[in-house]
């Protein structure tokens, strides 16, 4: 386990808390951790998960400095994205029901994590001209979303929509996010961690078998779409260091100030 995650129990439910300030960005330590959380939570027989991360962000999404700290070490990064890749596998293959309460913005990382989940809660922002967002902006950094992280998009908002968003690396309000489907409910942030363990809570009312066994043939194509050829790791890591990818981060490190 790392200190970079907080661990709440809510009877049979176990939150998992993103803590790594101060945008939860994910680093490959997090990621190795997230997936030792959930793995754990299995051992325990937790019945429920619910990953949350903190108010106003629930995560910046792949920690980009600590990535480009791998230089041209191709197997350190290799690893952070593996660790990252097993992240949202843990998620997707996971054998009790997740749900996501998203308290903020969500971008490129952390909407891939959340699209592995079964129920999807975000926060709505108090301020209506500076909404939360969410979506998948690879492209804006140079990068090609996984044909399986695609596929996990358009069970969401269908194979057209999913074409538009990614191509433009489109993050959306979280408003819209609820009208297409990629979030399944829209909250005041202060009432979506409590409404995601009440959600949690109707599901595992029902006879257990059941809905386990109906859950599994329902996520039969997020299993699919995360089978290692749709991800093809080996390409992807080979891209992050093509021309455009590298200036693209590097602009981005210089506008978080880390370049």
């Amino acid at each position: 386990m790392t200190a970079k995650l907080a661990l709440h129990n809510h009877g049979p439910i176990r939150q998992i808390q993103l803590a790594h300030a101060p945008v939860n960005a994910l680093d490959t330590e997090l990621c190795r951790g997230l997936i030792s959380a959930i793995e754990q939570a299995h051992t325990d027989d937790v019945q429920g998960l619910v990953i949350s991360g903190g108010d106003g962000i629930f995560s910046a999404g792949m920690d980009v400095p600590h990535l480009m700290a791998h230089g041209d070490d191709r197997g350190r990064l290799m690893e952070s994205w593996q660790a990252f890749f097993g992240a949202v596998r843990a998620i997707g293959h996971s054998r009790i029901p997740v749900v996501m309460a998203i308290g903020g913005h969500c971008p490129a990382g952390g909407c891939v994590l959340s699209l592995a989940a079964d129920y999807r809660i975000m926060a709505a922002s108090s301020d209506a001209a500076r909404p939360y967002r969410i979506g998948l902006n690879e492209v804006a950094v140079g990068l090609v979303a996984p044909e399986g992280i695609q596929r996990l998009l358009r069970r969401l908002v269908g194979v057209h929509r999913a074409g538009q968003m990614l191509t433009a690396g489109e993050m959306v309000s979280a408003e819209r996010a609820h009208a297409l489907g990629m979030v399944d409910e829209l909250l005041p942030l202060e009432q979506v961690q409590a409404r995601a363990i009440a959600w949690m809570q109707q599901l595992l009312a029902l006879p257990r078998m059941p809905m386990l066994g109906t859950r599994a043939i329902a996520r039969a194509d997020l299993h699919e779409a995360l089978a290692a050829e749709h991800i093809q790791l080996d390409r992807f890591v080979d891209a992050w260091y093509s021309a455009d990818a590298q200036a693209a981060l590097t602009a981005l490190m210089a506008r978080l100030g880390k370049g």
